[in-house]
């Protein structure tokens, strides 16, 4: 059974969404954008009319969402009261508190994303490191590991280039994931991952180290402007590998795209690659690796403001963007972000796409008041 402060804390925190999120303004902003809607002529301009609707979607979303967590905490109290001339059970009560839980954290986190990119899709990046066939089957786990907090979170998710390790698991992959604030909730997840395990590849049963880098970075659309240089691109074609059918492996449909991106800042010349084998059209191909250059230089213009504020924010602990950032360590049964010192004993679970708990470690401890 529940106690009073317990009760108390959830009362207390569905207070403080209400404040933090304002709602009343939020209500009386809704009204506002709603009539601009119903103006004359207002679908004459398409993308001016989707832009609007998308800002009258996100007011109902932060309205619904508090409104769902104020009637769950009021269904909570009532439970209480019940329980008193017992109407109902402990469990009912306990039950109905985790529900309210749940969906205060869950609103809670939501909030925590305030930078410009956070409500975006995302593109997923991971890459094997050295050690062969244990590092790329760890890159395979790590795959494995956000497609089911992908699928446990509702994201639609599309591998737009993938490359098989030479006897096991993966060399590469790169993974879109569509949905609401899937780059704010996935960016912590930028960085060096490190497995600890007895390798089931070594005969002598040995413990190993594996590394994996996984870059994330937000899948930009068409109302966000990306100038690119069209005198620094070039194009490549190959043969898609694996499954496909015939056609796949015989005509040159997948596309290798190389861009030369001059840093604005230093000057300095680096080469972006991006391949996609997504389609079996290679017309289709050009335009998803377009699609992945546009999310990458955005991304880059992005990193440099943050880091631009990161050096005026005192008192942060400094975040440095690929570098080792968690360690999974199997027979110890343990995972630690390296960050936040948030760790788990959980180890199936995380491996099972449970990773909530190092999502808000992070957006807790970095996110920008």
């Amino acid at each position: 059974m529940i106690t009073l402060d317990q009760l108390k804390d959830i009362n207390e925190r569905v207070d403080a969404l209400n404040r933090y999120l304002n709602i009343d303004a939020k209500i009386v902003e809704l009204e506002e954008e709603q009539l601009r809607t119903q103006a004359p002529g207002f679908w004459d301009d398409t993308k001016a009319a989707e832009e609007q609707m998308k800002k009258v979607k996100d007011l109902q979303k932060w309205i619904s969402g508090y409104r769902q967590a104020k009637s769950a905490a009021d269904e909570l109290q009532l439970a209480c009261d019940f329980f008193k001339d017992e109407l109902v059970t402990e469990k009912e009560v306990d039950d109905d508190y985790a529900v309210a839980l749940q969906i205060i954290e869950d609103l809670e986190l939501r909030n925590m994303l305030r930078e410009e990119a956070d409500g975006m899709s995302c593109v997923l990046k991971i890459n094997s490191g050295a050690g062969g066939t244990e590092s790329q089957d760890w890159a395979q786990m790590l795959m494995r590991m956000y497609q089911r907090w992908a699928e446990a979170h509702k994201y639609k998710v599309r591998i737009s280039n993938f490359q098989d390790g030479d006897e096991a698991g993966i060399k590469t992959v790169t993974m879109e994931f569509e949905g609401d604030s899937a780059y704010g909730y996935l960016k912590g997840e930028n960085g060096v991952h490190r497995l600890v395990r007895v390798s089931p590849y070594n005969a002598q049963g040995k413990r190993m180290t594996s590394f994996a880098s996984v870059f994330v970075s937000p899948l930009v659309d068409d109302s966000i402007e990306v100038v690119i240089d069209k005198s620094k691109m070039s194009w490549d074609l190959f043969r898609s590998g694996g499954a496909g059918g015939q056609n796949v492996n015989k005509v040159e449909t997948g596309v290798r795209l190389r861009y030369q991106y001059v840093d604005p800042d230093t000057g300095e010349t680096e080469e972006i690659l991006i391949e996609n084998t997504e389609s079996r059209k290679q017309l289709e191909n050009r335009e998803n690796a377009l699609r992945l250059l546009r999310s990458q230089l955005y991304d880059r213009a992005l990193q440099k403001k943050m880091a631009e504020q990161q050096k005026i924010e005192a008192g942060k602990k400094k975040i440095e963007w690929g570098s080792q950032i968690r360690s999974y360590v199997f027979d110890d049964r343990r995972v630690k972000d390296h960050r936040t010192n948030y760790q788990t004993s959980d180890v199936g679970g995380v491996m099972d796409g449970d990773l909530d708990g190092f999502i808000k470690a992070y957006l807790m401890e970095f996110h920008t008041k």
